[in-house]
């Protein structure tokens, strides 16, 4: 068994009460100090930075995915946990999975309570605990999020819950395993695509625009052609029902498509793929406009799908093949990691 190490980013589970609320505050070493270690597992910390979940951003997600490869390049290392906050935990957790080569597991976890959770009780250490076990007792199955007791694959779990401490869900899969005690079941493995390459070396001093526009009752695709006149190099449509819009929406994707700009179809319904189905606006004929349909990812991880597309490379039909890869539609690349 190697060593496990702990890379703090802060979230709520190192909040403290601040005024009415509360706010990311301690250190990893304080967050760490305050767990259970599993007997027999040696751990390391790496305390990376102290912020809130909406604070991070693609370049602290980057910078993060390149520790965390950083550590896995040590040979004495058999796996990582990141805590994380919990409001982007899930985009963090699939940007790692997307770009994970090696057997170690990458355990994301975090807490829905604050340290001085008073009697809301603090679920911090033993999300802590459990996510150190299965860094330690697990082997090729990805990055994954342990949670309240339960082991997800990165990729489709979602914080499915505002404010209950067992806030995380796997729509229409469910969670591969449980943690009990000192003891980790796994009964499915993960849904994984191909892993992408390596970021390069070097990557955009400002960080990639990818917008979110959601489709809704009198929605107009406005906000589309605004991002796109924003800068954005991909932009993730969030169409109703199975992935629908309207024909002013599939003109505004005709545009932006030949314009080189990456544009993915997700639904805002919480279960369920998208599919084409419906015309006169809907996924069809986004579809046949350029949209990349993103299956069964909700917003967040489908932004993260193109946002690795889009460092893939920096032409438009190598981007397309990417994030086609990325959500399984179609086979990866031979590539060099």
């Amino acid at each position: 068994m190697g060593r496990i190490v702990v890379i703090t980013t802060g979230g709520t589970i190192s909040a403290r009460r601040s005024g009415t609320g509360y706010r990311a505050r301690a250190t990893g070493r304080e967050v760490l100090a305050r767990t259970a270690v599993p007997p027999a597992v040696s751990v390391e910390l790496d305390d990376l930075c102290v912020l809130d979940g909406p604070l991070m951003t693609t370049a602290h997600q980057l910078a993060l995915l390149r520790r965390i490869h950083e550590v896995l390049a040590r040979p004495e290392v058999g796996g990582i946990v990141v805590t994380h906050g919990t409001d982007t935990l899930e985009e963090s957790a699939f940007l790692s999975d997307l770009h994970h080569h090696d057997p170690r597991p990458v355990v994301f976890t975090g807490a829905m309570h604050p340290m001085d959770g008073g009697e809301d009780g603090d679920d911090g250490p033993g999300n802590l605990h459990d996510a150190v076990l299965t860094a330690s007792a697990v082997s090729g199955l990805g990055t994954l999020v342990v949670f309240g007791g339960k082991v997800f694959a990165a990729r489709g779990t979602v914080k499915y819950h505002t404010v209950a401490a067992d806030a995380f869900a796997a729509p229409g899969s469910g969670p591969i395993g449980e943690v009990r005690g000192e003891t980790v079941s796994v009964h499915a493995l993960p849904r994984r695509t191909p892993p992408l390459p390596p970021l390069p070396r070097t990557v955009p001093e400002l960080p990639l625009r990818v917008d979110v526009v959601t489709h809704h009752a009198d929605a107009d695709p406005m906000l589309l052609r605004a991002a796109v006149a924003g800068g954005a190099q991909g932009v993730v449509l969030v169409g109703s029902g199975a992935g629908n819009a309207t024909p002013p929406f599939v003109e505004a994707v005709a545009e932006a498509t030949a314009r080189g700009v990456l544009v993915a179809l997700s639904t805002r319904v919480p279960v369920g793929p998208v599919a084409e189905l419906a015309t006169n606006g809907g996924a069809v004929d986004l579809v046949a406009a350029g949209a990349v349909p993103a299956g069964t990812l909700r917003a967040g991880q489908t932004r993260t799908a193109v946002l690795s597309a889009l460092l893939a490379s920096a032409e438009p039909a190598e981007r397309r093949r990417a994030l086609a890869c990325v959500l399984g539609l179609a086979p990866a690349p031979a590539t060099t990691p």
